[in-house]
C-alpha cells in the first residue's frame, strides 16, 4: 500500500434509530454518539459511498434517497438533539408532505415534491435549507404519528401548504378535502388560516367561502339523517320565524312547532368579526328562549362524532314541551 492507494472506510456497526427497519439516515450527533469521528464520516462520504443530504445528516448509503429517507432526515435536521424521535413536539411533517401522509388525494406524490416543510416550535433558531423549509409556529400542535413520523393535524398541514400556493383552484380542493374526507370541521381549518394571516388574500378567501358551503351542507346533511335514523318527528327545515305583525326574530335550520323546539347549526368560522357574530347569535337566541322557545345548540362536530347523543337531546327537548309555560305565537316562514 502507498500514499495512492485509497481507503475504504470500515463498514459501521450502526444500531438503527428508534422506528426504523434500517439505519439509513443519521445524524452527526447519532454517529458521534456511537464513535465515529468526523475525519471517518468524511472518509464513507467519498463518491459511491454515503451522502450527505443536509447539514448534519447522512444518507448511510450509495444510490438517491427515498421518500421516507428525505423524511426522516429533514426530521432530524430540526430535531433539537439531533435523535429521532425526541421528547415532546420538538419538530413534525407539515405542508404538502404532511397532507400525502395524511392520505389527501388532492396532495401530490411524495417524490414530487421539491420541498419538505418541516414544524418547529418559534424560539427554535434553525434556517430553512436545501430542500428543507423551517416553518415556525408559536403554539405546536400535538402531532399525528403516521408512518412511524411525526406529522402535523390535517387543519395545521393545510394551512402550512396554502401559504406556498398561489393556485386558486389547488387551494380549493385541498380545503374541500379536508372537509368532504371527514378530516376535520371548516371551523378548523379557517381558524389555522387566520392564524397563519392567509384571509387577505383573494384566492384564499374565495376558498374558505366555498369552504364553509360545503361544511353548512355535510351538516345539514347530517342534521336530515339525525331525524331520520332516530325515528324523531318531522319538523320543518330552514325556517324563518317571526312575531305577527313584528320584528324578524331569525332563520332556524329546524323547527317543531307544537313543541315551540328550534334547531341551530352553528357553522360559524373565527374571522375577524367573529365577536360581533357571536353577539348577535347570542342576542337572536336568547330573544327566542324570552319567548318560550327552546333553542338546540348543535356543532357540526357534535353531528358527526355523537348523533346518537345530539338526538337525545333533540328528543328531551321535545318531550319536555308539555312541562313549560306556552310558548309565544310565532310566524314560519320558508327561509
Amino acid at each position: 500500500m502507498n500514499h495512492n492507494t485509497p481507503i475504504t472506510p470500515r463498514p459501521l456497526p450502526l444500531s438503527p434509530p428508534t422506528g426504523c427497519a434500517q439505519a439509513r439516515v443519521a445524524s452527526a450527533d447519532q454517529l458521534r454518539a456511537q464513535g465515529v469521528p468526523a475525519a471517518e464520516v468524511a472518509a464513507h462520504c467519498r463518491p459511491g459511498g454515503w451522502q450527505q443530504l443536509l447539514p448534519g445528516v447522512f444518507l448511510l448509503h450509495p444510490g438517491p434517497p427515498t421518500s421516507e429517507d428525505r423524511l426522516r432526515a429533514a426530521l432530524l435536521y430540526a430535531r433539537r438533539t439531533g435523535t429521532l424521535p425526541a421528547q415532546g413536539p420538538d419538530a413534525m411533517i407539515t405542508g404538502l408532505a404532511a397532507l400525502t401522509l395524511h392520505r389527501f388525494s388532492s396532495a401530490p406524490p411524495l417524490t414530487a415534491l421539491d420541498r419538505i416543510e418541516v414544524l418547529v416550535p418559534r424560539t427554535r433558531r434553525l434556517r430553512s435549507t436545501g430542500w428543507v423549509r423551517i416553518v415556525r409556529a408559536p403554539e405546536s400542535p400535538e402531532p399525528v404519528e403516521l408512518t412511524g413520523l411525526p406529522v402535523a393535524p390535517v387543519a395545521r398541514a393545510v394551512a402550512d401548504a396554502v401559504s406556498g400556493l398561489t393556485d386558486a383552484e389547488t387551494v380549493r380542493r385541498l380545503l374541500t378535502e379536508a372537509v368532504r374526507g371527514g378530516h376535520c370541521e371548516p371551523g378548523a381549518v379557517v381558524r389555522e388560516l387566520s392564524r397563519a394571516r392567509l384571509l387577505s388574500r383573494p384566492h384564499v378567501v374565495d376558498a374558505v367561502d366555498a369552504l364553509l358551503a360545503e361544511g353548512r351542507s355535510l351538516s345539514e346533511q347530517r342534521l336530515y339523517e339525525m331525524v331520520r335514523e332516530f325515528a324523531l318527528p318531522d319538523p320543518l327545515w330552514n325556517v324563518d320565524l317571526r312575531l305577527p305583525g313584528g320584528p324578524h326574530l331569525g332563520g332556524v335550520d329546524a323547527y317543531w312547532p307544537d313543541q315551540a323546539v328550534a334547531v341551530e347549526l352553528d357553522t360559524r368560522a373565527p374571522r375577524q368579526d367573529d365577536d360581533e357574530l357571536w353577539t348577535e347569535y347570542t342576542r337572536k337566541r336568547e330573544h327566542l328562549e324570552r319567548l318560550g322557545i327552546t333553542v338546540v345548540h348543535l356543532t357540526p362536530r357534535k353531528l358527526r362524532e355523537a348523533m346518537d347523543q345530539q338526538a337525545t337531546v333533540v328528543r328531551t327537548a321535545l318531550m319536555a314541551a308539555p312541562d313549560r309555560q306556552p310558548a309565544a305565537y310565532v310566524v314560519v316562514l320558508p327561509r
